[in-house]
């Protein structure tokens, strides 16, 4: 397609010599504009998707597919028909009953926390609770005093496994004197770090019998959870989840219960991918005017050329392979950039706070306590695409202009 005379005169041109060494810069800036635009834009891309996919890993790791939840005030009893019926769901995994509920839990310390109650065994199938215990274990988990606690939260009581932990809920029980809050210790057995700040600081497990005696809900519990194969799955199976629910009850899938998180996520996400792209464009315009002042500059030699019996199309595609170049190779090098920035994301991140001092990336704004990052494929390949495309594209211009060059006009004042 391209003859071995143009690729030699092309890549001529895009040499540096003193006189046209202006020229040259802008070229370097049009290749570092698309190159660190592409990387930019994969890298971006990437954290999005890592902090997506990583914050849905956490949240229904621990929350599950769907909620059954019982109405204000009014527990969920007589669920075992309803959890046989939803474990017959094929795409049905588990179903865990659980009680929830509001307590200030008091060590060296105070601070609010929210208690679910759990059966021993519901907990251990848990992987981000059972992988992430830290200090203490599982085995002791079940008796009615004991509890496992988010290692930060641990943090601001001050205490550690094998401490002990007050409770007291503002559901006391009524006497002449007025409400007395209910109040009961319990031995912490484990401390768990799910790498999600909102969990770790404020979450605090118990066994479903010593919740239910604790909240003086009887056999009665606040919630059913059901866990499929997998979130899209989940959606699929919704009308299957209702029918098998006969009692009165809230049902909540996870796109429903964290609806406007997720969406935030998507529309931040859209919004920084057309943000990025305008780089891309705007070291494309950087290729158009350099090739636009390299024509100008070569309009002598463009004439002899043309005076020597090179054609239209020979002139054209000469200043098309210098523009593509610079296009096609910042592409390559933004790729390969985005790339290792991607892989190593951690130890940059590391670095950086190292020599600044500063913490980047902090758990109590960004729920993660470290970055995700998660290349996709096919966005990937649609970055390195769009932007070869536009690189391509800003090159036709340029190239029609100089072989539109007329050479008795360039050799007149010669």
């Amino acid at each position: 397609m391209f003859s071995r005379f143009e690729w030699t005169m092309a890549l001529r041109y895009l040499r540096a010599r003193r006189q046209e060494g202006f020229i040259s810069v802008i070229a370097t800036f049009s290749f570092l504009g698309i190159g660190l635009g592409v990387a930019t834009l994969i890298i971006v891309m990437s954290v999005m998707n890592g902090f997506r996919a990583e914050l849905l890993d956490r949240i229904l790791g621990l929350n599950g597919h769907y909620e059954v939840r019982a109405p204000a005030e009014e527990p969920l009893v007589d669920f075992g028909n309803v959890v046989a019926r939803l474990a017959d769901i094929p795409e049905v995994v588990r179903v865990t009953p659980i009680v929830e509920g509001q307590v200030m839990a008091s060590g060296k310390a105070a601070s609010g926390a929210l208690v679910r109650g759990i059966s021993p065994n519901q907990l251990a199938a848990l992987d981000v609770i059972s992988t992430g215990i830290i200090d203490g274990s599982l085995d002791d988990f079940g008796n009615d005093n004991s509890i496992v606690i988010g290692y930060r939260l641990a943090r601001t009581l001050g205490v550690a496994a094998g401490d002990k932990v007050k409770l007291i809920s503002a559901q006391g029980t009524p006497t002449a004197f007025g409400t007395m809050p209910r109040v009961k210790t319990f031995d912490v057995v484990g401390l768990f770090d799910t790498g999600m700040y909102e969990y770790d600081s404020g979450y605090i497990y118990m066994s479903l019998n010593a919740a239910q005696n604790y909240f003086r809900l009887g056999d009665g519990v606040t919630a059913l959870e059901v866990f499929a194969t997998d979130p899209d799955t989940a959606l699929a199976i919704r009308s299957e989840v209702i029918n098998a629910v006969n009692i009165r009850a809230f049902i909540y899938d996870w796109q429903q219960s964290r609806a406007s998180f997720f969406n935030a996520l998507e529309v931040e996400r859209n919004v920084m991918f057309l943000i990025l792209t305008l780089i891309i464009l705007v070291a494309a315009f950087n290729i158009i005017s350099s090739l636009i002042m390299l024509v100008k500059d070569k309009g002598r030699d463009i004439a002899i050329l043309r005076t020597m019996g090179a054609t239209r199309g020979m002139i054209m595609r000469v200043f098309f392979i210098a523009g593509a170049s610079i296009g096609v190779v910042g592409t390559l090098f933004g790729f390969l950039l985005g790339l290792g920035f991607c892989m190593n994301i951690d130890k940059i991140k590391g670095l950086i706070e190292g020599i600044t001092g500063a913490e980047l990336f902090s758990a109590e704004i960004y729920f993660l306590s470290h970055l995700p990052a998660k290349i996709d494929a096919a966005e990937v390949t649609t970055v390195v695409v769009m932007a070869l495309v536009i690189s391509l594209l800003a090159t036709i211009y340029p190239s029609w202009r100089a072989a539109r060059l007329d050479p008795v006009e360039a050799l007149r004042y010669e």
